[in-house]
């Protein structure tokens, strides 16, 4: 805790200063984000960071495993779905991403490589929203021999499952059918810091580049 007060304390004199104008403009205008970026809560992975955004940019969603309840989820309230809708309709972002990672926990325990004991009952229910990506290992990934293999296979299949679980929202279907909502899933290596991006039309994770467009 001691470190976290000093860096408020170092922010304050060192930092805030070079974004002071910043912060009085989001403070009267309020906030109008570009993307709604739904990562995992994992400590490496850091939104702003990774993608150089300023305080404003992003309306950032962090959750254990990155996973993207569908919109017929029953169960305990669920902040991710009501942040879903409050970015698309509210906040009207032009942008989701899906960020998924490398040496994902969640990943590991939904395959069974890491046990859910019986005190995390939230936690083992949590991760039951992502069974189809289960499914979808056993019929299509069975080949794979690695646990390292199969954990990457499972991070980037629940990221489209993700994007799947997206178009079952109204709000996220409208904005898709008039065309002013983009989907995007991202897949981010921790040891390098490299992002891959979901390509439709090879259905394959590449490396993420400029739009020259």
């Amino acid at each position: 805790m001691q470190r976290l007060i000093e860096g408020v304390h170092k922010f304050q004199a060192d930092e805030f200063g070079n974004y002071r104008r910043l912060f009085r403009k989001l403070s009267q205008d309020g906030q109008n984000p570009h993307t709604l970026f739904i990562t995992c809560s994992d400590s490496r992975v850091l939104a702003e960071l990774i993608t150089q955004s300023k305080p404003g940019d992003l309306f950032v969603v962090k959750n254990v495993g990155n996973i993207v309840p569908p919109a017929s989820a029953q169960g305990d309230t669920n902040s991710t779905a009501a942040a879903i809708e409050f970015a698309v309709e509210n906040l009207r972002v032009s942008d989701i991403v899906i960020c998924g990672h490398s040496q994902c926990g969640a990943i590991s325990a939904l395959l069974g490589t890491t046990p859910v004991s019986a005190a995390t009952p939230h936690l083992r229910d949590w991760l039951h929203l992502a069974e189809p990506v289960l499914d979808t290992m056993k019929k299509e990934y069975a080949h794979l021999k690695t646990d390292a293999e199969r954990m990457t296979a499972a991070a980037e299949e629940n990221v489209l499952f993700g994007l799947d679980s997206l178009h079952s929202y109204h709000c996220v279907q409208e904005r898709l059918m008039d065309g002013s909502l983009r989907l995007h899933g991202w897949f981010f290596k921790i040891a390098t810091a490299e992002l891959f991006a979901y390509d439709p039309e090879t259905k394959q994770f590449l490396p993420l580049v400029p739009d020259k467009t």
